[in-house]
């Protein structure tokens, strides 16, 4: 039986070279080596890379979502991948044995969609928007999850075959959780494995007002694309208490209605909502799609 083949994405904009020289190495350093590796620049030119690498440069930024679709494509045409790496271009793999254990987790489960690794900066810290369940209070509890973390993760070639790639209209925000709640509908299973740590710098993504606007809208698309009619308000009105709750700054709080607004104004991708067995199953994964 053949072992599962790795494949490495890689999303820049283009101001990141060293870090992303650093990156390399450490998927260089692996001691189950990648098969391909694809680096894209996300509409800005790449920087020399090393022998091997395949670089793809989009003539614009289409996001976090349609940069990752187009790895994901130059991936298909090799024809022999069948897990693909997402790795943050300022992250770094610090041990040498994360595919090892990939493929030995893919091995053990073919029905293992998505493999979600422990984001962790220089001294070892997790924060806890990292964690992706509920009780959140320790990060090296691991288990099966409902949704997963964008910086560092493993994807079934084959769910993705199911279940379709990353929402391009997100461009960012939430396009994780979509890409979840797909897989789990279809039977796949996501597991959070926090011995596998993708290192990277600790930041706060509401330093920037456009990422409430896209937390919002993203989070209304959300729900008028996969919940079920009778959940979309409970879902909706769960998260606006919570953002009342957490929210400090009065721009974040207008960005984030105006957010809500155009999201619930403009057109979402394709609605499928999930089955209520998934809705019960997320449920006993101790995240019931209302939160």
């Amino acid at each position: 039986m053949r072992h599962p083949s790795i494949g490495v994405a890689i999303l820049t904009m283009g101001n990141r070279p060293a870090e992303l020289t650093e990156l390399l190495e450490s998927v260089d350093r692996q001691d189950t080596p990648a098969a391909r590796i694809v680096v894209v620049g996300n509409g800005a030119p790449l920087p020399p890379l090393p022998e091997g690498v395949t670089g793809v440069e989009l003539p614009e930024n289409l996001g976090v979502t349609g940069g990752r679709n187009a790895a994901i494509a130059r991936l298909r045409e090799f024809g022999d991948v069948d897990v693909v790496v997402d790795l943050d271009d300022d992250g770094l793999l610090i041990d040498t044995d994360v595919f090892s254990r990939l493929v030995k987790l893919y091995e053990q489960d073919e029905h293992l969609g998505v493999v979600s690794f422990r984001i962790a900066d220089e001294r070892g810290r997790t924060a806890r928007r990292h964690v992706p369940r509920l009780r959140a209070s320790d990060p090296m509890r691991g288990g099966y999850v409902t949704t997963f973390l964008g910086g560092g993760h493993g994807l079934s070639m084959r769910m993705l075959s199911e279940t379709g790639d990353w929402p391009e209209a997100f461009f960012y925000a939430h396009e994780e959780t979509d890409l979840a709640w797909r897989a789990l509908d279809h039977g796949w299973k996501i597991l959070y494995e926090p011995e596998l740590v993708l290192r990277h710098p600790w930041t706060s993504p509401t330093r920037h007002a456009v990422f409430h606007r896209m937390v919002a809208r993203n989070r209304v698309w959300l729900a008028k694309r996969h919940l079920p009619a009778l959940l979309v308000p409970l879902y909706l009105g769960t998260w606006t208490l919570l953002t009342l709750a957490r929210t400090r700054s009065a721009s974040g709080l207008r960005a984030w209605f105006g957010g809500f607004v155009e999201g619930v104004r403009t057109p979402c991708p394709p609605r499928r909502p999930m089955r209520w067995s998934t809705v019960w199953r997320m449920t006993r994964l101790g995240r019931p799609p209302i939160i």
